[in-house]
C-alpha cells in the first residue's frame, strides 16, 4: 500500500460514506462501527478522494480554489492521517 505522498489516484474506502448529517449539522464520514464528524477542510479534501486524483491533484485543486502554496503539506499530512485510519485507499 503506498503512502498519501504516492503518485497514485486515491478514493474513500468502500467500507466508508462521506455525508451531510443535518442533525449534526456538519459532514460526517459513516462507516460500519460508528461515525467521525468532519470539519469543513477535512470534508473538502475526503470530496475529492474519487479515484480519479492523485495527493499531488488534490492539492493542486484545493491550492486553485483556496490559494495558499502552503496547503500542500497540511493536506498531505490529513491524508496519511485518513490512510492510517482506513478511511482512504488507492484507487
Amino acid at each position: 500500500m503506498a503512502d498519501a505522498t504516492s503518485g497514485e489516484p486515491i478514493r474513500l474506502s468502500p467500507k466508508m460514506r462521506l455525508q451531510w448529517e443535518k442533525a449534526q449539522n456538519a459532514h460526517v464520514l459513516l462507516y460500519p462501527e460508528g461515525m467521525v464528524q468532519l470539519n469543513e477542510s477535512a470534508a473538502v479534501i475526503l470530496a475529492l478522494c474519487d479515484g480519479s486524483r492523485t495527493v499531488g491533484a488534490i492539492t493542486q485543486e484545493l491550492i486553485q480554489r483556496f490559494g495558499g502554496e502552503t496547503l500542500a503539506e497540511d493536506v498531505t499530512e490529513f491524508l496519511d492521517v485518513a490512510r492510517s485510519h482506513g478511511w482512504i485507499v488507492d484507487a
